[in-house]
């Protein structure tokens, strides 16, 4: 019965002693980190009909939703950028200017609805950033409804959270 004694199971042997670790001074309690600003990217496409810088009224709903209904969630709002863009149908400066109307259009009924008016800066992208490219159709009506995605105003929001 020698050989039995070579071969005990490991659990027999008793554990080795751990390190004992020593006691670490607590750190001292840290002043509470301001939280980090939370970028909300709002993407509220096609807000507006062909060649309309007037908000729908299915466009509203939807900036109340997605746009309104977040700014409550914030307690401080840094600045909300509005990006206008339009198709690209149509010359590029006339098209400039349509997406300036279109985020002017959507800063002003963010002001209406309570937005410091000066925390809200908006540009306008032309036709220079679609969203989707379209061949072109015969039917021009199925181009323009081909389009749509690229008639958009982008909402972008940085703030702290609550």
């Amino acid at each position: 019965g020698r050989r039995q004694e070579e071969t005990r199971p490991d659990h027999e042997h008793p554990p080795p002693p751990k390190p004992v670790a020593k006691e670490e001074p607590k750190p001292e309690p840290k002043p509470e980190a301001p939280k980090k600003p939370a970028v909300v990217n709002l993407a509220s496409t096609e807000l507006f009909e062909f060649n309309q810088a007037v908000l729908t009224q299915e466009a509203r709903g939807k900036l109340d939703a997605e746009v309104l209904a977040k700014l409550r969630d914030l307690k401080e709002i840094r600045y909300i950028i509005v990006n206008g863009h339009a198709d690209r149908l149509g010359a590029a400066q006339y098209n400039q200017r349509l997406s300036e109307k279109r985020a002017e259009a959507v800063r002003a009924y963010l002001v209406s609805k309570g937005v410091d008016a000066a925390k809200v800066e908006t540009l306008g992208f032309g036709k220079t950033l679609p969203v989707k490219a379209c061949p072109d159709q015969k039917d021009r009506k199925a181009t323009i409804e081909c389009l749509a995605p690229n008639r958009r105003v982008v909402v972008e929001v940085q703030g702290t959270p609550r």
